[in-house]
This record gives structure tokens, C-alpha cells and sequence, in this order.
């Protein structure tokens, strides 16, 4: 909107001027600028502490942790981590990889095994109230209980420990390795499967230190699957927190009136500027990955098809179809096929091996 036209709607129309201009598509620069203005919050030093290493064959295991953050009561939250590299003494590339609702950092040591084979050193965290991080609950219970505890915090109290507070933790990640001796800085990675996949997208599309990026499972359209009645995979993954909403805002059951209730204060922004379809392209340029299924519940081919090409036209544009892959696997549910696993792995080697 030009300067003119604003100031004439603003005098004939004050309110319908400054709303016009509050919602108005964002810039990619804009984008990629308010998303990390809305998860902002003050740094601390890391205060890394290493955990005890273990060497097996041709690679080592070891683990550390970091502060990530000081909340609002005063305690330091501290990010656990585990790591899988090849023995020998250097400067590796890394990816970076993030386990799914419910899961832990130890859920995909596999995959940091695999990177490890690969010259490729595997590093993995326990998301916000998970594995080492969850207070001693099982599976998603502490995650589950702490979104809804978010949505019946007041705003400037509450936590956003669905996906963004995973997001920061992700970013602080990124400055703790970039200073160790073992690290080559400029080829730091990450992937994701399933919740792990959309912190992938999320934090990977606006921080440019991220060289490649392999969101599995995970590409969609929060906003499609409520306009479109496909709300039901992603509610049911925190069934209990969105069965609380429901309660005290009177519905008789989850529906997308519930959903967009939860998802609008707990993680606001991810219906419109903060979707998929709005984020992922600022990934453009970077080599990117993304891997669906048909009959995916949780990630609806529908809304993941108009963000996949959101991304591909952003691609095109940037000149950068090449380091741009989509994989669809027809017929395929909410999982990982061993063939994109496969493909995945490749993907990193090619564009993150010297």
C-alpha cells in the first residue's frame, strides 16, 4: 500500500485502513523478520556441560547439555543432547535430527548412526517435555499437559510449548555448535519426522545458518486442514489438550472451532502467516527434502500438495529447482517408507559432504 492511499483511507476510514494494512501479506523479509520477533526472548549463556563419550569402533557416542532460556519463574531450561560422529578427530558437517510427538532424542539414534557411516556427525535433542525433558511421564503425557496448561495460562504467562518453544531451543542449538572445534559451521543441517518435521520447517525457513533441510512427514496446511474438515489426524496426536478447550469454551466435542481456538493462542500465526505454505519458501535456495504419504491423516495431502507448491514456484523463481525434492508416496499413511529414508540419507551426503 502506497503512503497516499493510506493516509486517504485512514481519514475517510480510520479503521478499515489500519486493518487493511495489519493484514496484508508480508514480505518474505517481513516473514522471516516476524517470526522471529513473536519467539523472541532474552539470551543466556549456553553453560554447556559435557556428558561422558563413548567410543565404539569407527564412531562415538557422548552427550551434553545447554541453557537455552530463563523463564519467567526463574529456572534455567536446559536442552540435553546426544551425539553420534565418526571417531576420527575433524570438522564435520552435521544434521541435526528431531523425533515426532511422543518420541526422544534416543528414539532416533538410529538415524544419527546412519549419518555417522556417512561422515556426517548426527546430533539429536529431546524436545520441550520429552524423553529426558518430561519430568518422568511416558510418552506425550508432560507435552500434552503443558499445552493445555497453555492454553489456560493467561497470555503473558504462558509457555508455547507447542512447536515455537522447540523452535528457540533449535536456534540456541545452532550457536552451540557452531563454536565446537568439531563442527564445520557452515554445513549444519536439520531433518525432522512428523512434530519434529513442522520445528524442522519452522525454525530451518527463517534461520539462514541452516544449509539443508529434510522435513519428513510434515509439510502441510494448518489452515486448509480446518477449512477443508481435516483437523482430526493433528488434534488427535494431543487429543487430551484439545478436549480441554472444547470444555471451557462450551463445544460438545473437538472440532475446528476448537482447534482454531488452541492453535490461535498456543501457536498463533501458524493459520496464516506462519503456515506452511507462507514459511517453507523463505527456504528457497537451500537444499531442500520433503518427503509425504497419500494417506497421511496427520499432514492431509491436500493442504501438503498447496504447500509443496508454494515451495517449488519459490524454487523456480529463485532459480534452484535442482536442490528442491518431493517425494509422495502413493498409498502411503503417516510414516517414513524405507525408500525416502534411503533417499533422505542421500540427500545429506550429497549436499552436506565436502
Amino acid at each position: 500500500m502506497t503512503l497516499w492511499r493510506f493516509l486517504f483511507l485512514l481519514f475517510l476510514f480510520p479503521s478499515f485502513a489500519i486493518a487493511d494494512e495489519a493484514t496484508r501479506p508480508l514480505t518474505p523479509t517481513e516473514t522471516r523478520k516476524a517470526f522471529l520477533q513473536l519467539l523472541d526472548r532474552p539470551k543466556v549463556d549456553p553453560d554447556v556441560k559435557e556428558g561422558p563419550g563413548i567410543g565404539s569402533g569407527n564412531q562415538s557416542t557422548s552427550t551434553f547439555s545447554f541453557a537455552s532460556e530463563k523463564k519467567a519463574d526463574g529456572t534455567i531450561e536446559r536442552v540435553p543432547v546426544l551425539v553420534v560422529r565418526p571417531a576420527t578427530a575433524k570438522k564435520y558437517p552435521v544434521m541435526i535430527v528431531l523425533h515426532g510427538t511422543g518420541g526422544s532424542k534416543e528414539g532416533v539414534k538410529s538415524w544419527l548412526i546412519d549419518l555417522s557411516q556417512r561422515g556426517i556427525m548426527g546430533v539429536a535433542i529431546d524436545a520441550r517435555y520429552h524423553g529426558d525433558r518430561s519430568g518422568g511421564s511416558k510418552g506425550s503425557q508432560a507435552y500434552v499437559a503443558a499445552i493445555t496448561n497453555a492454553w489456560k495460562a493467561p497470555n503473558k504467562k504462558m509457555e508455547h510449548p507447542f512447536y515455537y518453544d522447540t523452535v528457540w531451543d533449535l536456534w540456541r542449538l545452532v550457536d552451540v555448535l557452531e563454536k565446537r572445534d568439531d563442527v564445520d559451521p557452515k554445513r549444519i543441517g536439520m531433518m525432522g519426522i512428523s512434530m519434529g518435521g513442522i520445528q524442522t520447517w519452522l525454525a530451518a525457513s527463517v534461520d539462514e545458518r541452516v544449509a539443508v533441510a529434510l522435513p519428513l512427514i510434515a509439510v502441510q496446511s494448518f489452515r486448509w486442514s480446518l477449512e477443508n474438515e481435516k483437523w482430526h489426524g493433528r488434534a488427535n496426536t494431543i487429543k487430551a489438550a484439545h478436549e480441554a478447550v472444547a470444555k471451557d469454551i462450551g463445544e460438545p466435542a473437538v472440532n475446528a472451532k476448537v482447534c482454531k481456538a488452541l492453535w490461535n493462542k498456543v501457536i498463533p500465526g501458524i493459520l496464516d502467516r506462519f503456515d506452511c505454505p507462507n514459511l517453507l519458501p523463505l527456504f528457497a535456495g537451500r537444499p531442500l527434502y520433503i518427503a509425504n504419504g497419500t494417506e497421511d491423516g496427520n499432514c492431509p495431502i491436500g493442504g501438503a500438495r498447496i504447500a509443496i507448491k508454494a515451495v517449488e514456484d519459490a524454487y523456480d523463481k529463485a532459480g534452484a529447482k535442482d536442490r528442491l525434492k518431493v517425494s509422495i508416496a502413493e498409498g502411503v499413511g503417516h510414516k517414513v517408507t524405507d525408500e525416502q529414508k534411503k533417499e533422505s540419507l542421500d540427500w545429506c551426503v550429497k549436499w552436506l559432504k565436502p
